[in-house]
């Protein structure tokens, strides 16, 4: 049997685990938005790369408020959220160009939620073949961009869509 490593997986579920408060609330919170990848703030979401993505670009969308249910968060929020994950494909696809998208809420914990306690948008830019034999079988992810780079490039590319 051939063993293919992944230590940075072993930082994610150490990290996890870590943080009495939010994720999301610590990072929105910090005036640090690039070592928390934030590239956008709104008047009632931010937009932050995740840093364990499933494929280059992999955005979120995460409301200020900190809430686990959709319900629960007002129209207002609601509407800007959505209108930010519009925005996000549109950037992203005139800079990555993706042959599609994957856009979603995992709502609670059972549902696939990294961070069940306080909602967010996936934004995933897909491509053919991208879930190829290392995804299914080693497990593993293919990225052929580092955070900082990704980072860069969206933020750049948001701010020129302006």
């Amino acid at each position: 049997m051939e063993y293919l490593w992944t230590p940075w997986r072993m930082k994610y579920i150490q990290e996890r685990h870590d943080y009495e408060d939010c994720i999301f609330c610590l990072a929105a919170e910090e005036n640090e938005d690039e070592k928390n990848l934030i590239f956008f703030r709104g008047q009632y979401v931010f937009l932050i790369l995740n840093r364990y993505p499933y494929t280059s670009g992999h955005v979120m969308c995460v409301p200020y408020a900190h809430e686990a249910r959709l319900q629960d968060l007002t129209q207002a929020v609601r509407y800007e959220m959505m209108d930010m994950v519009n925005c996000c494909i549109e950037v992203l696809q005139s800079l990555y160009h993706p042959d599609g998208f994957n856009v979603g809420l995992n709502l609670g914990e059972m549902a696939g939620a990294g961070v069940a306690e306080h909602l967010h948008t996936h934004i995933v830019p897909r491509w053919s073949g991208d879930t190829n034999f290392m995804s299914s079988i080693g497990d593993t992810r293919v990225l052929p961009e580092d955070l900082e780079t990704s980072y860069q490039r969206i933020k750049a590319a948001w701010d020129n869509n302006d």
